[in-house]
């Protein structure tokens, strides 16, 4: 049989095409392991709404939490918040856990962990750094524009700046982390689907979906058998959590359980990165801080404000340096991110510390980044 140079020609341009379009869906589908979304990296925090069940019985305790308000613009904002009433000039420790995460992720057909056991330039792991930081450690002493608010940790020299006008006189007043007691690290190895690498800030990083993961961590608590009357931190290392395959999500905090007893929770992520978005303990201070205002995230505890919902940390992630201050403890130069304090809310500028929206002193107004 006689073939045409034409038909010749056709039949092996077609073979050649056919093989091209295999090579291109081959590297197409190892790309998109390698990438969560075309868009540029945001760096944020999340909350997530508390999810009330009614499918679980009462948990044999609860948070300590109080309740108190104001006014603004002729409304009323009340507000739920860890601990007691400064008023009261009592002290409130609330047991913490640290569950490291250790993220396992394959991605052409190469396998990236991701380790809270890491150990970091200082000689530390990423859980040892993270434990001997400004966070539980209480020796450092904060003086906020010449008023010295306290030697104690830093969410708590933060809360008493933020209620100043009344725990200048109410001295005993503390909201403290205990322990924190570490937990035995956990594997988690998502899929392709809710787990990618990539490098949205130049380094390698694991990128999970953040409803994926956060599915994972309500088991784990609920297997390790914690009570809502302490407080679980989800650590880990070099990942961050992506929502819709956007990225870079830091660190969140939310709520779950039976409405008379929620178990309130967090996630935050250590980068070894200086300058980096969630370098070192940022993202914990900024969780931990926004779990001591709004500890519960659902409706009926109140904390809503003119800007929103009460997150404290939200308002100057877009600072520079995300917000971040240098506090140098055991050699190690901390990056604890700065909060506003009630007033940036729409309290009397009385009610913290210098007056000051901010608890480092920040020029803000009311509402001015939102919430």
């Amino acid at each position: 049989m006689k073939l045409s140079f034409t038909r010749v020609c056709r039949s092996i341009g077609l073979l050649l095409l056919a093989v091209t379009c295999l090579s291109l869906v081959a590297i197409a589908q190892d790309d998109d392991d390698a990438q969560v979304s075309s868009q540029p990296p945001k760096p944020m925090y999340r909350v997530l709404p508390g999810r009330v069940r009614y499918d679980v019985p009462l948990a044999p305790a609860s948070l300590t939490t109080w309740n108190g308000s104001f006014t603004y613009g002729g409304h009323n904002y009340s507000y739920n918040m860890v601990g007691t009433a400064p008023s009261t000039n009592a002290s409130t420790t609330v047991q913490t856990y640290i569950i490291p995460l250790k993220i396992v992720i394959t991605s052409r057909r190469t396998q990236y962990t991701f380790d809270p056991q890491h150990v970091l330039s200082n000689g530390k792991t990423v859980v040892q750094n993270t434990t001997t930081s400004p966070i539980w450690d209480s020796t450092t002493t904060y003086v906020q524009g010449g008023v010295n608010v306290g030697t104690t940790q830093y969410e708590d020299a933060y809360q008493r700046a933020n209620f100043w006008g009344t725990v200048k006189n109410a001295p005993n007043y503390h909201v403290l982390l205990g322990g924190p007691t570490i937990e035995a690290e956990q594997t988690l190895s998502p899929s392709s689907s809710y787990g990618k690498i990539g490098s949205p800030f130049g380094f390698t990083a694991g990128l999970v979906d953040i409803n994926w993961f956060d599915a994972q961590i309500q088991a784990i608590i609920t297997r390790l058998g914690i009570q809502p009357n302490s407080f679980p931190i989800f650590l880990t290392y070099d990942v961050y959590l992506t929502e819709s395959g956007q990225c870079c999500i830091g660190g969140y905090h939310s709520s779950e359980g039976n409405i008379g007893s929620l178990q309130a929770y967090a996630h935050a992520t250590y980068v070894d990165h200086p300058g980096d978005f969630a370098q070192d303990v940022s993202a914990l201070s900024h969780e931990v801080g926004e779990w001591m205002d709004d500890p519960l995230t659902v409706n009926y505890n109140g904390n809503n404000t003119p800007c929103g919902i009460l997150e404290n940390g939200d308002p100057l992630e877009g600072n520079s340096n995300y917000g971040g201050y240098h506090y140098t403890l055991h050699g190690f130069q901390y990056n604890l991110q700065d909060l506003v304090t009630l007033p940036y809310f729409g309290a009397p500028i009385t009610t913290s510390v210098n007056d000051w929206f901010t608890f480092q002193g920040e020029s803000l107004s009311v509402c001015q980044n939102g919430s």
